[in-house]
């Protein structure tokens, strides 16, 4: 027996997710902010660079190969940050999708049951109604 996609998610136990979701939230803006924190340190650096090149006349090509090896070791250290980061919420995502399915295996197990029950009732319904009409 089917049920409904209104009555699985009616029974959904929607406070834990709820309960979940202000840490998903946090951490999804944890991200945003930290890329965003991102961008201008490499904004930064660049000025830096700039600067540096202007104060000290034109700088070496291996200066600037080295500068620029700094620049992008920070950016690989960050998306390293970044990447656990998401992989952190996609474990929390995962995490409540189990919890999502489970319940609904619950939920589609009981609701067979609930229809056997039914039937059985039913079954009684008519037994007793026929014995009933026999006897009077």
């Amino acid at each position: 027996m089917a049920i409904s996609w209104i009555t699985a998610l009616q029974l959904v136990p929607w406070d834990k997710v709820i309960e979940a979701s202000p840490q998903l939230i946090k951490t999804a803006k944890g991200l945003l902010r930290s890329r965003g924190a991102r961008e201008a340190e490499q904004a930064q650096a660049d000025e830096d660079a700039a600067r540096l090149a202007a104060a000290s006349g034109a700088p070496s090509p291996q200066e600037l190969a080295l500068q620029r090896i700094d620049v992008l070791e920070d950016q690989v250290l960050a998306l390293e940050q970044s990447q656990r980061q998401a992989l952190e919420v996609i474990e929390q995502l995962a995490q409540q999708n189990a919890q999502l399915v489970a319940t609904v295996s619950a939920l589609r197990i009981g609701a067979q049951r609930l229809a056997v029950a039914c039937g059985v009732l039913g079954v009684a319904l008519v037994g007793s109604i026929a014995w009933f009409a026999t006897r009077h």
